[in-house]
């Protein structure tokens, strides 16, 4: 498994992941060249403090993971500690998706969420815990986080990325392993 940077030359893929049923039901992003450009051509260029990073398994792109600082978002910072969420100085988020239908339900993701919380205490000294909200009704997502030992810390009524779902959200926690 590999990670890199998105690349303008991903768009398309990225749009025609973001199309798929199992993914557009919980990013619920719009999917047009226009709309894909305006939402992460900023990442693309290097103007976002987030990592858009497309995830290659054995050299062939199956997913996005989105890792960042929770401080260089401070309104959706503010809105987890609003809520409740212990959000400690350094703390990361991460986003995944998996691409091909195909290649859900068969530890992908796991492995996924796992690799990307090793690299981030290896590739990010400063970060001190890895913080990750999902729709309560996320049951995958919810088990991939669990499966990858992120354990679940709290509950919180968060704005949902698709206004069909209501604001519940599980919140799962990672921290830094002692040296």
């Amino acid at each position: 498994m590999a990670f890199r940077r998105l690349a303008r030359d991903d768009l398309p893929l990225l749009a025609a992941w973001l199309a798929a049923p199992h993914v557009a039901r919980w990013w619920h992003h719009e999917t047009t060249p226009e709309a894909v450009e305006r939402d992460f051509g900023p990442s693309v260029r290097g103007e976002e403090p987030g990592e858009d990073l497309v995830v290659l398994v054995d050299g062939t792109p199956v997913g996005l993971l989105q890792r960042s600082f929770l401080r260089d978002y401070p309104q959706y910072r503010d809105e987890l500690v609003a809520a409740g969420v212990d959000v400690p100085d350094g703390a990361v988020t991460l986003d995944y998706l998996l691409g091909d239908p195909a290649r859900t339900g068969h530890g992908l993701g796991t492995r996924v969420v796992t690799e990307a919380v090793r690299r981030t205490w290896a590739e990010l000294p400063g970060a001190t815990a890895v913080v990750v909200p999902v729709p309560a009704g996320n049951a995958g997502s919810r088990r991939v986080l669990e499966k990858a030992g992120l354990r679940r810390v709290a509950d919180a009524d968060l704005e949902p990325d698709n206004p069909v779902d209501p604001p519940r959200h599980a919140v799962y926690r990672a921290d830094r392993p002692a040296p």
